[in-house]
């Protein structure tokens, strides 16, 4: 994602890149980024939480004014639970998360609703 966002940005676009995986972006090295210590897959939050969501959305969106170093990358203060236990299970355990799929899924009915009721997504120039 870091090479798709240099090209985005020398066409004037501003991008962000938000990870869990820090090692991966640091060597990517996009523009900018926004890092949550969050296991893989939760990039954004916890399901089910989207006060947490917007929380961290509204932190990582604000990088945008404060880095200003090519690179940069926001270290956001957001916790998966109060200790870090979770990071032993997901290195024993392996890649909990569910598998792909070429379908959509929504967290909820009225996610879904929404999404097709918008019908095609005109920033998705792309596809």
């Amino acid at each position: 994602m870091g090479l798709i966002a240099r090209r985005i940005e020398a066409d004037g676009i501003p991008t962000l890149s938000m990870t869990s995986a820090f090692s991966i972006t640091r060597s990517v090295n996009p523009p900018r980024a926004a890092f949550l210590d969050y296991p893989l897959g939760h990039t954004t939050g916890k399901a089910l939480d989207p006060r947490l969501q917007r929380d961290i959305m509204v932190a990582s969106l604000a990088a945008f004014q404060e880095l200003a170093v090519p690179g940069a990358v926001k270290m956001l203060p957001f916790r998966w639970s109060d200790d870090d236990d979770w990071k032993r299970e997901v290195m024993e355990g392996g890649d909990t998360r569910t598998e792909r799929s070429a379908q959509p899924v929504y967290q909820c009915e009225a996610d879904r609703r929404l999404a097709r009721d918008a019908g095609e997504c005109p920033t998705c120039v792309f596809l």
